[in-house]
């Protein structure tokens, strides 16, 4: 897959992956969100709670799996830190990270609190 046609399939799996959100009652607080630590796919908000979601596309969801590597979750959570920071109650704020992993056909499967400590 070209660079290009592999952006785009990854901007699509984004697009379903925050309109399952939204479907789900969730408001979609950032899209693409980036600061000097990383950049966080989707930002999602469940009453008091900041969710932080990583989406991953591959050929299936073993291979999405496989995409997440321990520098990246180190990235992202810096980077879910930082987004903190700016919240009324900081890092206090109830917060959870899910990943969204989606196949080639756009199937996916989200694993809620994937990164729980």
């Amino acid at each position: 897959m070209s660079g290009y046609v592999s952006y785009r399939a990854g901007l699509a799996a984004e697009e379903s992956i925050c309109a399952a959100y939204r479907m789900a009652g969730h408001a979609i607080a950032a899209e693409r969100w980036r600061c000097a630590a990383g950049e966080i796919d989707l930002i999602a908000r469940d009453k008091d709670m900041v969710i932080f979601i990583e989406v991953k596309r591959a050929k299936d969801t073993a291979a999405a799996a496989e995409r997440l590597r321990p520098g990246q979750v180190k990235r992202l959570l810096r980077a879910a830190e930082t987004f903190l920071g700016d919240e009324p109650r900081g890092t206090d704020t109830p917060a959870c990270f899910d990943v969204a992993l989606v196949d080639a056909m756009g199937r996916f499967e989200i694993i809620e609190n994937a990164l729980a400590a």
